[in-house]
């Protein structure tokens, strides 16, 4: 169901935002187009459990941003951030390898972690949230065919048991938005990302990973490595298309929704391997390899594509940067900066 209020519309230039889990590849990524657009503060919050403080070192010197460290599983430190916020961004979660290491801690970011935020932002009358989902929730392995529509179901059949509890985490922390919104009125919107990749990249998504091991390999003179035979089918998004997408978010008058945030398409292993290998102008061959079973990678496989229409329907967004493009970005910051974080 798709509610449309003027209430629910956010202008960027001249409000107050809070990101949650904002000293981030995301977070980074929004807070810089924040400002850019105009808007009167921007709190960061971050308990850097998995944030850094290097990720938005580029953000913090502008007298817009404050920097709150703060835990989403203590809900009196968010209801005294949230105050006077007009938006939240909620972007903390614990990601599939970290769900592998300490599913416990993983359920408790996820799910309690979001109900925190929610309510926190019902207590100090946050205007709008805008909650980070995944396209873990349609699931993963060979169930997952065809066009991904926002109704797609869970498939888990196969799936490593941390990229599971990932998704449904995910799912979980969905109705709770849509609870609060039956409940207590709050507009809402749910962003169901792709794997993110760009500049500030970082060493945990387990595919995002993948992009930067190839990398690494190929620095150090290894052959990269393909897991499998290479065709498994992988779904990226650009950082700044995600951070465009958060802020339409905002800006739309959508509210009690849930919509793809993709990359324009899919692309294979192999491909993936061979475009990082011409980006860095590399000559190596990739070599392949057995999956190996005590690792969490390459969570998100199977041949399927994500619909963005109704992003574009309802907050006026759609990805921009193909991952040709991207990579090269990604590749130029980390051979300025002398590397990821």
């Amino acid at each position: 169901m798709i509610m449309k209020t003027n209430r629910a519309s956010i202008p960027i230039a001249g409000s107050s935002f809070v990101l949650v889990g904002g000293a981030s590849l995301v977070g980074s990524a929004t807070a810089e187009l924040l400002l850019r657009e105009g808007a009167a503060s921007v709190r960061i919050l971050d308990n850097f459990a998995f944030g850094s403080r290097e990720a938005i070192a580029h953000v913090v010197g502008d007298p817009r941003v404050s920097v709150i460290q703060a835990d989403v599983q203590r809900l009196p430190q968010l209801i005294d951030a949230f105050q006077a916020a007009d938006g939240v961004l909620h972007l903390a979660a614990a990601m599939t390898i970290s769900m592998d290491r300490d599913p416990w801690n993983g359920l408790d970011v996820n799910v309690r972690g979001a109900q925190n935020c929610i309510e926190a932002c019902r207590l100090a009358k946050v205007r709008k949230l805008v909650f980070a989902s995944s396209n873990a929730v349609y699931g993963y392995g060979s169930g997952v065919k065809g066009d991904l529509i926002e109704g797609t179901p869970f498939h888990s059949e196969g799936a490593p048991p941390a990229a599971v509890l990932y998704g449904a985490s995910k799912i979980i922390g969905e109705q709770l938005c849509r609870a609060a919104h039956r409940a207590h009125g709050l507009d809402y919107v749910v962003l169901r990302y792709s794997t993110v990749y760009g500049e500030r990249q970082h060493y945990r998504a387990a595919n995002a990973l993948y992009i930067i091991e190839t990398y690494d390999s190929i620095k150090a003179g290894r052959r990269p490595k393909i897991v499998g035979d290479g065709s498994e089918t992988k779904h990226f998004v650009y950082v700044g298309d995600l951070a465009r997408a958060n802020l339409r978010a905002f800006e739309s008058d959508a509210t009690n929704v849930a919509v793809n945030a993709s990359g324009p398409s899919p692309i294979t292993t192999l491909e993936l391997v061979k475009l990082v290998i011409e980006v860095t102008g590399s000559k190596l061959e990739p070599e392949f390899v057995a999956p190996d079973p005590t690792k969490v990678r390459l969570t998100s496989g199977g041949a399927f594509e994500i619909d963005h229409a109704l992003a574009e329907k309802t907050i006026g967004w759609r990805p921009e940067v193909g991952m040709r493009e991207g990579i090269d970005r990604l590749v130029k910051w980390i051979e300025k900066s002398g590397g990821t974080k």
